[in-house]
């Protein structure tokens, strides 16, 4: 007999790094070494960044939680007759919440398996209590790791057909570099006739999306979400950023369609990271780069994706063409996934 209760049905594995997945210091090391220095996404995923971000979502100006929301409202059940998998994985899962619009959907279809994917634990934890609270038939298996280290874990563990889901535009959160290896990841981990679905951002006018990732008057969860990358920073690293040095700011780069989200520092600092064994010196109104987000042209976004072995299977728009949902299903033509 299957457990029915929600702490049967909901647990949480820590990943550790295999099979070449590379470490996490070398990560932020390399990457603070990039000109302008640039923060890996998942380094401001703590709790508490977790938190600010889930207050970011709620601001009056950041329309993109409440669009893909009124997306997967309409077109779940559509999304998930086509998907027909009994398990489906989320790579940045965060609280889940718009996710349970398309699971809810999956589970009047199918016995479904969850697997969201983050590395924050205690996010893990309280949204797959919530979830199983809520959803009588799910089972959930909360992957704490990074990316690689998930579809790692989802290739050596086998099982019913599978679906990976990037929700909330975090596939544009990338270079493109990223977004190529981790594509390559996926299509790894999936075989011919399983799903991707990937939501994004659409390219629009600069004013629209500054006012988007800026904060209104009034509130401060955009500030305080960039700074606490420097408090992630100096906790792990043993770092002497102050926060009070640098001004946060979203900025939008039309030769590259994206969003940048910089730290500007007030005046030189020279900063020293005695964990990773790295001197940083910023000149006043120099930069740290800690938020990158894509904005795409559909068509882009497909032959991104389909130089993978994946074909389009569907998309949704919202009414005013500012976001849209797109599947893409692994190629029989593609090498099937390793196990």
């Amino acid at each position: 007999m299957r457990p029915s209760g929600p702490e049967e049905r909901a647990r949480v594995i820590p990943l550790a790094d295999q099979r070449g997945t590379v470490p996490d210091d070398v990560v932020v090391r390399d990457a603070l070494q990039q000109t302008p220095p640039r923060l890996p996404p998942w380094l401001g995923y703590d709790a508490v960044g977790s938190e600010l971000f889930e207050q970011i979502t709620e601001l009056p100006t950041y329309y993109l939680t409440r669009v893909e929301r009124e997306l997967l409202e309409r077109h779940s059940p559509e999304i998930a007759e086509l998907l027909a998998c009994g398990r489906i994985a989320e790579l940045g899962s965060g609280s889940a919440k718009k996710t349970r619009l398309l699971l809810e959907s999956c589970v009047r279809l199918r016995q479904t398996t969850y697997l969201p994917i983050d590395v924050d634990r205690s996010m893990l934890a309280s949204s797959g209590a919530a979830l199983c609270s809520e959803l009588e038939s799910l089972e959930i298996i909360g992957l704490c790791g990074r990316y690689e280290a998930g579809l790692d874990w989802l290739r050596t563990h086998p099982g019913r057909p599978l679906a990976v889901t990037l929700l909330g535009s975090s596939f544009g959160n990338a270079t493109r570099g990223e977004r190529d290896a981790l594509l390559g990841e996926i299509a790894r981990t999936l075989n011919p006739g399983e799903s991707l679905l990937v939501s994004a951002d659409l390219d629009k006018d600069r004013e629209v999306l500054e006012t988007c990732y800026n904060d209104p008057a009034g509130y401060s969860a955009f500030a305080d979400f960039r700074t606490n990358y420097l408090t992630q920073l100096n906790h792990r690293y043993g770092a002497d950023f102050v926060l009070d040095d640098f001004v946060p700011e979203a900025r939008y780069n039309g030769d590259t369609s994206t969003v940048e989200g910089l730290l500007h520092a007030r005046t030189d600092r020279t900063v020293s990271l005695p964990g990773l064994e790295l001197t940083l010196r910023i000149p006043r109104g120099g930069f740290l780069n800690v938020g990158y987000s894509v904005k795409f042209d559909g068509r882009q976004l497909a032959r991104e994706v389909e130089a993978h072995g994946f074909g389009l299977r569907a998309q949704w728009r919202d009414s005013e063409a500012r976001y849209g949902l797109f599947l893409f299903r692994r190629s029989s033509t593609g090498s099937p996934a390793e196990s």
